[in-house]
């Protein structure tokens, strides 16, 4: 009798890289999630009037801290980034010596709350442009971030036209309005209805009554006749 072999397979593994890739992805989101970010605010744009002062703010965040953080302040000039300033901060609690590359600039972040703004003083069309803040923090192995901050100089503020705003919400307010109206004359109607039919079941109730009443006086007067004398 001849014995044969049945041969088994085992369930394979997937191949070593695909390991490898996913374990370096969870590692890098971990990392991405602690790393260094710049932050200009939700509106990181500005329009302002020609010689006057404006603010362009910056501030940095990262969840395992700084040390010896780099940071700087671009001008972009027709493709030309010029430096506006820039400094290092030690922890976040020291406030960084801050070197101005540039005129009527002045560094009003000191730190506080991670602020890093600077302060543009009596600005000119020149001045139009995009800035770029940038950090760099060691203690993240040398993480950097940067964000754009848009700055654009006019003659004079637009005057906004709001009348088709204002119609809109008028339509809408009056709209609102009415319904309300409606709901109100509404409900008045109904509870003066209700009231109506409660008081005409009550003179149904009395008048009901009375008819009884009156029945059943006239039927005793028809039968109390007065008994005949015997003589």
């Amino acid at each position: 009798m001849k014995v044969q072999w049945l041969g088994v397979e085992f369930p394979r593994l997937g191949p070593p890289h695909r390991a490898v890739g996913l374990i370096f992805s969870l590692l890098l989101g971990a990392w991405s999630a602690q790393a260094l970010e710049m932050l200009v605010g939700k509106i990181p744009f500005l329009q302002a009037v020609n010689g006057s002062t404006v603010m362009l703010p910056c501030s940095y965040a990262s969840c395992i801290g700084i040390k010896d953080l780099y940071f700087n302040w671009q001008f972009n000039d027709n493709g030309t980034m010029q430096k506006v300033c820039d400094s290092v901060i030690a922890s976040e609690t020291s406030v960084p010596k801050v070197t101005i590359y540039r005129e009527r600039v002045e560094f009003v972040g000191m730190n506080r709350a991670n602020n890093i703004s600077i302060l543009l003083w009596n600005i000119t069309f020149e001045d139009g442009g995009e800035y770029t803040c940038f950090g760099r923090n060691p203690k993240e192995k040398g993480r950097n971030h940067s964000a754009i901050f848009h700055l654009d100089v006019v003659e004079e503020l637009r005057v906004v036209d709001n009348t088709l705003t204002i119609m809109i919400a008028s339509a809408v307010g009056g709209a609102i309005a009415a319904l309300m109206g409606f709901m109100l004359l509404k409900n008045f109607t109904l509870y003066v209805l209700s009231k109506l039919e409660e008081r005409n079941k009550e003179c149904l109730v009395t008048s009901s009554g009375i008819d009884n009443t009156e029945n059943g006086l006239s039927g005793s007067k028809a039968d109390s006749k007065p008994t005949p004398k015997k003589k």
